[in-house]
């Protein structure tokens, strides 16, 4: 009996990767029906990076120094708004209760669901990002430490994001409800990645900006599945 009560407490490394794997096409699948919500988000992106450079000096130093808080606030928002899609239309036709119910390791089905709205948000921003920052006079070091940034960054967006949509579900106000949990969680990354840049414009080694982002990318892997799953539970019960 205690053989089968620790098989089934602790899934197979083979049941966990095929539950991520599963959910992770799902989701991808499902956003690549969605091309105009794809781009609309990408378009808010562009819109919001490329309007600041002509409301504000044409200044190079000016530009310079507003170039990697602005990128990384755009990038900010451009999560937040995708995060409602992450988990509410399942919630709403009981797609996430038939996945909360299912034999397979409900943790690994979401960290599938959070890699796909990262692999459809979060890498085309970091992709977009130097072709972008060109508006703002920054070099090619600055611009690789910006996309470094961003690419350690935007996880933990789409992580702690997860968090705050699966402990929003079916709450009134959701979205503004979501958006009062997630920005405070957001400071911190966005002050590290826009950090590095100023660091490096600075003379300075951005590698302890970088050096944070990675360590909180590692935190948000490890916990952020488990807080997620035990949400979405709370939300079905």
């Amino acid at each position: 009996m205690s053989e089968t009560w620790a098989t089934t407490a602790a899934p197979d490394a083979a049941s966990v990767s095929a539950a991520f794997g599963w959910a992770l096409a799902r989701d991808l699948r499902i956003a690549l029906r969605s091309k105009a919500e794809l781009g609309v988000q990408l378009m808010f992106y562009v819109i919001v990076v490329s309007l600041f450079p002509l409301a504000t000096s044409p200044s190079r130093e000016v530009l310079a120094t507003l170039g990697p808080g602005v990128l990384w606030t755009a990038a900010l928002l451009a999560s937040l708004l995708s995060l409602p899609r992450l988990f509410s239309a399942d919630f709403s036709d009981g797609t996430l209760e038939q996945i909360a119910l299912s034999p397979r390791p409900l943790p690994a089905l979401v960290s599938g669901k959070m890699a796909a709205h990262w692999l459809t948000t979060g890498l085309p921003v970091a992709v977009l990002a130097p072709v972008l920052g060109g508006q703002y006079a920054m070099d090619g070091t600055e611009l690789g430490i910006l996309a470094a940034a961003l690419l350690l960054g935007t996880p933990i967006l789409s992580l702690l994001g997860a968090i705050g949509a699966a402990l929003t579900l079916g709450a009134r106000g959701g979205g503004s409800l979501l958006a009062l949990l997630v920005l405070p969680l957001y400071a911190p990354v966005l002050i590290f990645g826009a950090g590095a840049v100023d660091a490096r414009r600075a003379g300075l080694s951005a590698g302890p900006q970088l050096s944070l982002l990675a360590a909180g990318l590692l935190l948000a892997l490890a916990a952020a599945p488990f807080a997620v799953a035990t949400a979405v539970r709370i939300a079905l019960d």
